[in-house]
């Protein structure tokens, strides 16, 4: 992608933020809460996250501003540890990471469009055969995954325009509900006794184990951060403005997060975020506050929050898919670029896979399976600034890492510590998570001998 660099340090900033904010912060706090027992572990398994994130894009801000290529986190697999990491991590993305979240999200998108109009509800059904069914919803799912992929055809700065304006709706938003839930607690702050004691961890003792495998949730709802690096080969002075924007956009998205759930915990009995019907945490709280219009409001946010991390998916996954085309690790077609310089038929067969796996209903298992080798491939990346130091020493590195080795030590060790959780206290999501994983070596011995 060797054309004028094209996005500035806000468009970069709000990549970051946008394919961040989805459905998951007003969702996944209920069974965070069920597995945590108390506010005080809820708050501090948001804040545990925030430090690992931002540790993490620390590390990511050092391998993007030396190697600004399309690609990124694909890239810096391939030169620390050889092509065939590279290609297990575009496989498990291409599979399931990007492939899942975007059926996932697009599918969550339709969902909540139902409660405006019915007609889209995963109830309507279109389409049976034996237990296969196909619903209003998934449709509409699929409407929404082609018509941002076809959007994206233009060049970056298009997608770059959607993307700003989703983002900046949707932070106002959550900006909003923050305001109005402390509004509320002010206001109220008798009736709600059993949850303001935010401080008083009432909860029987929780081993770190089951305190990690818990964050699957905070994890999952603070991922997509690194699909910045995707796009580093069209930002302007990427070794500049990469690093700012995954500091920016992840600390700023992360601080919300943490002042959303405070907000949650203050205005809400815990024993109703933990038993609040289909996980629905923040409707809960808007109802709260707003009575039955709370449904529509927080119905309308997560379309728009939804809509725009589509966007940034589909824009940025479609570059890893590229770079791989390059080389000769995917199909042929998808290193084509077209007259405006986008990656159009890498942007087809991403929407053409994300598009069965959101009729097949699978997606969500999938994304079940996928956090563990999520934080696998982040372990094997934050690794590759000391292996790229010492392979590559003569490399430019127009931004270092702050505090080395002892900051990337700290995440890798974190890391670790809740992925051995993960495969002790939720073997089923990660046992399979790892075979998807490793599927991809045959496959790519595979691919290299056609």
């Amino acid at each position: 992608m060797n054309h004028i660099k094209k996005l500035s340090l806000f468009d970069s900033s709000m990549i970051v933020m946008g394919s961040m904010i989805g459905s998951g912060i007003f969702i996944v706090s209920s069974g965070m809460a069920r597995d945590l027992g108390s506010p005080m572990n809820l708050i501090l398994a948001w804040v545990v996250t925030a430090i690992l994130t931002l540790l993490a894009a620390l590390s990511y801000g050092e391998l993007a501003a030396s190697m600004p290529k399309a690609g990124g986190q694909y890239v810096y697999l391939k030169e620390a540890y050889g092509p065939l990491f590279g290609f297990l991590y575009g496989w498990t993305l291409f599979t399931v990471i990007q492939s899942g979240t975007i059926a996932a999200v697009a599918v969550a998108f339709a969902k909540f469009s139902a409660v405006l109009f019915p007609v889209f509800s995963e109830n309507n059904v279109l389409f049976q055969v034996a237990n296969f069914k196909i619903s209003a919803a998934q449709i509409l799912g699929i409407v929404v995954i082609w018509t941002l992929s076809l959007s994206n055809f233009r060049e970056i700065k298009s997608g770059a325009l959607i993307q700003n304006i989703f983002t900046s709706a949707k932070i106002i938003a959550l900006v909003f509900v923050i305001i109005a839930g402390l509004y509320f607690v002010l206001n109220h702050s008798g009736d709600v006794i059993s949850s303001s004691s935010i401080m008083v961890d009432n909860s029987p003792g929780l081993s770190i184990g089951v305190f990690c495998a818990a964050l699957v949730g905070s994890i999952f709802s603070s991922d997509a951060w690194n699909n910045i690096t995707f796009t580093a080969s069209e930002i302007d002075k990427p070794e500049k403005n990469v690093p700012r924007s995954l500091l920016i956009g992840t600390g700023s998205v992360l601080f919300i997060y943490i002042l959303i759930n405070i907000v949650y915990v203050k205005a809400l009995p815990f024993e109703a975020i933990k038993n609040v019907p289909s996980d629905r945490v923040g409707t809960l709280l808007m109802q709260t506050v707003f009575g039955d219009m709370g449904s529509v409001l927080m119905a309308v946010l997560i379309m728009v929050s939804t809509f725009g991390c589509i966007n940034g998916l589909c824009l940025s996954g479609a570059r890893v898919y590229f770079a791989m085309a390059k080389d000769q690790l995917f199909f042929k077609q998808a290193e084509k670029l077209n007259k405006n310089q986008s990656p159009q038929y890498a942007l087809i067969i991403q929407a053409i896979w994300a598009s069965l796996l959101t009729l097949s209903g699978s997606y969500g298992d999938l994304l079940d399976y996928v956090v563990f080798a999520v934080l696998l491939f982040y372990i094997l990346t934050v690794a590759a600034l000391f292996v790229l130091r010492k392979k590559q020493a003569d490399l430019p590195r127009p931004y270092k890492v702050f505090a080395y080795p002892y900051l990337p030590a700290l995440y890798i060790i974190m890391a670790s510590v809740i992925c051995v959780s993960l495969l002790i206290y939720k073997p089923n999501y990660t046992y399979p998570g790892l075979a998807i994983v490793l599927a991809g070596i045959p496959v790519y011995f595979w691919v290299r001998k056609r």
